[in-house]
C-alpha cells in the first residue's frame, strides 16, 4: 500500500463560476449594486472571469476538469446561460459538466429542466431556496425546500436524472432532510459545507450537529468549498477543523473540494486554498485524497472527457460569447 503523502495529482475543481457582467446580465454583478454577502464587499469580482483568468488562477495544480456553477444570471433567461457556458467549453474544453440554473417554483419549471436537460454537460440544477437568515428566525418562516410549488418542480429532476445542488446555511438542513427523504431517488450535493460562518462556539455547535443529521441520509454528498471568512485571508488552521468534522461525518467518498472561484478569491488566492486543503488531509490514505480531489467529483457530475485547454484565438471569447 502506498504511504500516505500530501496530494500532487489531478483535481476536478467541483465548483466554480465563468462570467462576463458587462456582456450578459448578472443582477448582483451589476456596477450599481451591492447585495449583503457573507465576505463583505465584493467589487472586486465585477469583472469579466474567463478560462485563461482561472488558469491563472490554478497555476501549478493540476487542474483537469472544471464544474460549472450558475451565476445567478438573468432570471428570465435560465437557457441563455447553458447555451453561453457552452460556447465556453466547446472553445476551451471546459467546464466540463455544468450546475445549471432553474427556478422550481416557476410556473414553466418543468419545460426549463427538460430544455437543460437536453444540454450536453447539465448534470445538475440550483435554486437558492431562501428562508430564515438566522438560527433564531428557523420556525419563524420557512424555505422554500418546504413550499408545494417549489417541491413540484423539485419532483420534476429524478425524470430527467438531474441531481439537485443546495445552498443553505446549516439551519435551514431540518427542512433539507425532509427534502432528501421524500425524494430519495434525487441527490441532493450540498454546496460550501452548509455554511459554517459562525465560528462561535454556539455556532459550530449547531452546524455540527446539524451536518451530522444530515449525514445519516443515503442520498447526500457535500462540496467542501466557500469557508472562508469576512475580513479575514483563508488559512488552513482558521479551516482545518471544519474540513476534518466535515469528512468525519460525510466520509471520504460523499465529500468534494471546490475553489469556488472567483468568489473566493476575495478571500485567498488559489493556492492558499487548495493547498490549504492537501495540507489538512495529507495524513489520509492516498485513494481517499484522490476521491477528495478527483474522483468524487468526476464519479458524481460524470465530467466530460475534453480536455481544459487555452486555444490561440481565446481573446476572441471577450466579443462572441
Amino acid at each position: 500500500m502506498r504511504e500516505a503523502a500530501p496530494y500532487n495529482g489531478p483535481i476536478v475543481d467541483a465548483h466554480h463560476h465563468f462570467w462576463d457582467p458587462q456582456r450578459n446580465l448578472h443582477p448582483w454583478l451589476s456596477a450599481g449594486e451591492s447585495i449583503p454577502f457573507r465576505y463583505g464587499d465584493y467589487s472586486a469580482i465585477k469583472r469579466r472571469y474567463f478560462p485563461e483568468d482561472y488558469l491563472a488562477d490554478a497555476g501549478t495544480h493540476k487542474v483537469v476538469a472544471t464544474v460549472y456553477v450558475e451565476t445567478e444570471w438573468d432570471p428570465t433567461d435560465p437557457i441563455g446561460e447553458s447555451r453561453f457556458i457552452h460556447e465556453v467549453a466547446a472553445r476551451y474544453g471546459a467546464p466540463n459538466a455544468v450546475v445549471a440554473q432553474a427556478w422550481l417554483d416557476a410556473p414553466d419549471a418543468a419545460e426549463v429542466l427538460a430544455a437543460q436537460a437536453g444540454f450536453e454537460r447539465v448534470r445538475s440544477v440550483r435554486h437558492k431556496p431562501g428562508g430564515p437568515t438566522r438560527p433564531d428566525e428557523v420556525g419563524a418562516s420557512r424555505s422554500l425546500m418546504s413550499d408545494d410549488g417549489w417541491r413540484r418542480g423539485f419532483a420534476e429532476l429524478a425524470r430527467h436524472g438531474l441531481h439537485f445542488d443546495l445552498q443553505t446555511p446549516w439551519w435551514n438542513l431540518p427542512e433539507a432532510e425532509a427534502l432528501a427523504r421524500d425524494f430519495p431517488g434525487t441527490l441532493l450535493i450540498l454546496n460550501h459545507a452548509g455554511l459554517p460562518s459562525d465560528r462561535s462556539e454556539q455556532g459550530l455547535a449547531g452546524w455540527q450537529a446539524a451536518m451530522a443529521r444530515f449525514a445519516e441520509l443515503p442520498n447526500v454528498t457535500v462540496k467542501i468549498s466557500g469557508i472562508g471568512q469576512a475580513g479575514r485571508p483563508w488559512r488552513a488552521e482558521d479551516n482545518a477543523w471544519i474540513v476534518r468534522e466535515t469528512l468525519a461525518m460525510f466520509g471520504s467518498e460523499r465529500a468534494m473540494f471546490a475553489s469556488n472561484f472567483p468568489v473566493d478569491s476575495l478571500c485567498g488566492s488559489f493556492d492558499d486554498i487548495y493547498g490549504g486543503f492537501k495540507r489538512m488531509v495529507a495524513d489520509l490514505p492516498y485513494a481517499e485524497q484522490e476521491q477528495l480531489f478527483c474522483g468524487n467529483a468526476q464519479r458524481i457530475y460524470r465530467t466530460h472527457p475534453s480536455a481544459f485547454r487555452l486555444p490561440q484565438d481565446a481573446t476572441d471569447m471577450r466579443t462572441t460569447a
